[in-house]
Order: structure tokens, then C-alpha cells, then sequence
């Protein structure tokens, strides 16, 4: 375990179409600020030192500020506040996380204009909040790392996203094929894309980051899927992670991930990426099937084949 993924609630300021927590909101209270700090020594005192908060939306809990503070106090060197980001439209809240102790904001962005962004979160006035926010926490030089959810409303312009990330000066951005959990499952037919369509619209997008000399990747996309661009594979560089939710935790999001969140079938053994590919999520395949995943031959790859074993590629998640 390298990192905390500390979910602290699943209260949110928006209700975005492919939220794959649903109505957790609903079910579950948020963690009381003891609970929280309870997680935080508790991973602290087996020497991890790199926590993401995250939810829902961890900063409309009441003792975010309290908890980023103790979490810095307590000596974690990477604190990652894992956002929609209208928080920090506000200069006065930015500030303070900054002061409180966050090293690191990753907040997602979903559409290049208003109104596609808007229309994805349920919230007029969303992206333009984000976008104020993103400028506002460039202000510190903090490492931004944005993440943008693939769907089928913004599949087609993810481009244009890219070109927009860009001009924002983010120092990362991922691209992250929809996870048709919650929400997303019950809007499975508007949100969800094809996945063999979106893919060289997601090439598109990450070239644009590539041409600009910015490291980018892409979430839960099968090999099969990105000739060519294999070594942006987002899961060549996910760090190994505990996830503390509320009401469940696994001190192995790695294998949590492939053993219960993802499909591999009979035919990928012969791929030449089965090795390494965790495959798409499965309730994609649930849903839509297997047929657009079609094996790669050759030799089995690992992941030094795909990065190299003195590869200076530095990207986080």
C-alpha cells in the first residue's frame, strides 16, 4: 500500500448523469472528523504518507479544512483533494486548503463548454465554477491533475477538452472511460458509449496532451482498444491503494479492481496484453457484451515492454 483513498462521505454539490456512487448519498452519513483522523493514523502507522481525499465531494464536508490540517500535521507529503472543484471558485476557500495543507488538486472537468459540462453535472453554472477554480489553484503552483469521465454526450469533443486542459496549464489530465456503476447504470443508454467508438476520439484527446509535452493517460481501456498508445494506459501507473470508503474498505484497490471490477474472458488468454490488461469494467460487458474486444497476437507483453526499463516517464494518479 503506497497511498489512502479516504472517501469521507458521499454528500455532493452536484448530481452528475454518470456518477457511479448513485444514491449512496441517500444511504450513508459522512465520516465524523474522528473517524477520518482514526483512518489517517491508522494508514500513517504503516508508513503510507500519501492520502487522497475524495467522496462524493469532500469538500462540502464540514471539517474538511480540520481534516487536510491533521493529515499535514500528522506528516502525509502528498494530500490530493479529488474534486468537481466549485469550492475553489472561491479564492477565500482555495487558500485556505492550500494553507490547511493540500499539495495536490485533481479536479474533473467533463466538458469543454458550458453547456455540455453543465448538462453532465445537473448544475447550471458548474464548468464555469471549475474552470474559475482551476485558475484559482494555479495561482499556488500546486500539481493539478484533472480527470475527465468519457461518456457519450462528450465522447466526440474530447479534443476540444484536451485543447482546453491545456490552455489552463493543468500538469496532467486523464481521460476515464465511464464506469456504469450508480447513475450511470441507470442511464446506461444515454451515457455510456460504445467503447470501440470513443477510443480514437480518446487517442485524439490524449495526443493533444502528448503534442504539448504534458503527461496524459486513459482509465479502463483494454489494450485492444489503444494501438499505439499502450504506454498511456492509465493503469501502467496507478499507484497501489487502500480505498476507505464508508461502509466498506479494501487494503487492495489493485486487486479489488481486477478480481471484482473488471472482465477478462476465454479469448483475451491469447492477447498478447492478457498479462497486463485488466480488460474494460464489467458492467459494461454486462450490458453490451464482449464482441468489440478482439485479442491482439504475439508474444505476451509485460510492463517493461510497454514502458521500458529505464522509462523517465513520471505520471501519477
Amino acid at each position: 500500500m503506497r497511498r489512502l483513498d479516504l472517501k469521507v462521505g458521499y454528500a455532493c454539490n452536484l448530481r452528475c448523469r454518470h456518477c457511479v456512487q448513485g444514491n449512496k448519498r441517500e444511504l450513508f452519513p459522512s465520516k465524523s472528523i474522528e473517524q477520518i483522523k482514526s483512518d489517517l493514523k491508522e494508514v500513517f502507522s504503516k508508513g503510507v504518507v500519501e492520502v487522497v481525499f475524495t467522496g462524493g465531494e469532500p469538500t462540502v464536508h464540514k471539517n474538511i479544512l480540520e481534516a487536510v490540517k491533521f493529515a499535514r500535521d500528522l506528516g502525509f507529503k502528498l494530500i490530493q483533494i479529488q474534486t468537481n472543484g466549485r469550492m475553489f471558485s472561491s479564492k477565500n476557500f482555495t487558500e485556505k486548503m492550500v494553507e490547511a495543507g493540500m499539495t495536490e488538486f485533481s479536479p474533473a472537468l467533463n466538458g469543454h463548454i458550458p453547456s455540455l459540462h453543465d448538462y453532465l453535472a445537473s448544475v447550471p453554472g458548474a464548468w464555469k465554477q471549475t474552470v474559475r477554480g482551476i485558475m484559482n489553484v494555479k495561482e499556488y503552483g500546486l500539481n493539478i491533475i484533472s480527470n475527465s469521465v468519457v461518456s457519450k454526450p462528450n465522447y466526440r469533443f474530447l479534443n476540444k477538452l484536451a485543447t482546453l486542459l491545456v490552455k489552463l496549464g493543468v500538469d496532467q489530465y486523464q481521460l476515464a472511460f465511464v464506469h456504469a456503476g450508480g447513475r450511470a447504470w441507470e442511464n446506461f443508454d444515454s451515457i455510456v458509449p460504445r467503447v470501440s467508438l470513443a477510443a480514437p476520439h480518446i487517442h485524439r484527446g490524449l495526443q493533444i496532451g502528448i503534442d504539448a509535452g504534458l503527461p496524459v493517460m486513459a482509465e479502463a481501456m483494454p489494450y485492444c482498444l489503444m494501438r499505439n498508445y499502450e504506454k498511456y494506459v492509465s493503469e501502467l501507473y496507478i499507484p497501489s491503494s487502500a480505498v476507505y470508503e464508508v461502509g466498506f474498505r479494501t487494503e487492495n484497490y489493485e486487486k479489488w479492481r481486477v478480481n471484482e471490477g473488471k472482465w477478462k474472458g476465454e479469448r483475451c488468454k491469447s492477447c498478447a496484453f492478457f498479462n497486463i490488461c485488466e480488460g474494460p469494467w464489467k458492467e459494461y460487458v454486462e450490458r453490451i457484451g464482449p464482441e468489440e474486444f478482439i485479442p491482439i497476437p504475439g508474444k505476451k507483453k509485460t510492463k517493461a515492454d510497454i514502458l521500458g526499463f529505464n522509462s523517465k516517464d513520471n505520471f501519477t494518479k
